[in-house]
């Protein structure tokens, strides 16, 4: 499904001022949407520029090697790289992997596919996304898994308008998957960011539509549904960070930062490219 998001795609009250809620969300001032797509772009900017970099023999410890090569040249900052011992500029997750896969010299062969996740810091500002990657040929059943959870997170973006709840986007985007006889990750989830990496709210991708806090305009989170082929069920391993699927079914996972505008949304991590899906469609 194709939406029209992106720069632009919703209006900013002027008079909006910053504030936090009840709920301990951050309400953000509409000049800071600028910062935060600067920082968003480039981090999508690197995840296109990596795509040639994913192939068959092609170790994840070397493109994220890459990775942090292009955040240096950009003048900014791995929000990863020293966040509670992490020691890498990107989470490269394979097959069964759930999320926070930790780059290594072990060589991708034909058929993988891997999710990278990469957060920058632009001027105090985190830029968050991730996307799918194939190495070699896409496998059918791998296609079809991707493309569910690529749908199922523009489904839960278009969700994302003031006086819905996040309730309403978790419900849009369970629903959508399971309809497909697939299963939802419901150990991680999405969060609040802007001036900070992680910050409330916790952005579920499972619950019920009219639940969950009110989505205001200044808003700004990530949405990045974890979607299995199998059961919803995970474990982490003895790393303490590297987090796969109990059953050991594949898992696919989409991640873009959005803001909340007067009308709509801002989605801040929009591939420049249009490389977010490996198919190659915004």
């Amino acid at each position: 499904m194709i939406l029209k998001f992106g720069k632009g795609a919703g209006k900013v009250n002027e008079a909006h001022r910053g504030r936090t809620t009840r709920e301990g969300i951050r309400i953000h001032e509409p000049g800071d949407f600028a910062g935060m797509h600067k920082a968003g772009e480039l981090a999508a900017r690197i995840l296109d520029e990596v795509a040639e970099h994913v192939f068959p023999g092609q170790t994840t410890a070397e493109i994220d090697r890459i990775i942090e090569d292009k955040v240096n040249a950009a003048g900014a900052k791995s929000a990863t790289i020293g966040y509670k011992g992490y020691r890498h500029a990107s989470c490269i997750s394979i097959n069964h992997v759930v999320c926070h896969g930790i780059p290594g010299d072990k060589k991708l062969k034909e058929g993988d596919i891997l999710n990278i996740d990469v957060t920058v810091i632009v001027d105090g500002w985190f830029g968050d996304t991730s996307r799918m990657y194939v190495a070699g040929k896409l496998s059918r059943k791998a296609e079809r898994l991707i493309q569910i959870t690529h749908d199922a997170l523009m489904l839960g973006i278009e969700q994302v308008k003031p006086g819905n709840t996040f309730g309403d986007i978790g419900h849009a985007i369970q629903t959508f998957v399971e309809g497909h006889r697939m299963s939802v990750v419901r150990d991680f989830c999405g969060h609040g960011l802007g001036r900070v990496f992680h910050a409330p709210p916790n952005v579920l991708h499972y619950g019920r539509p009219g639940t969950g806090p009110l989505l205001e305009e200044g808003m700004f989170f990530t949405i990045e549904p974890m979607v299995n082929l199998g059961r919803p069920e995970t474990k982490v391993l003895a790393d303490d960070w590297t987090a796969v699927t109990r059953d050991k079914s594949l898992s696919a996972q989409f991640e873009h930062s959005v803001g909340v505008t007067a009308d709509g949304v801002d989605i801040f991590t929009l591939s420049p490219a249009g490389l977010f899906h490996p198919t190659y469609s915004q």
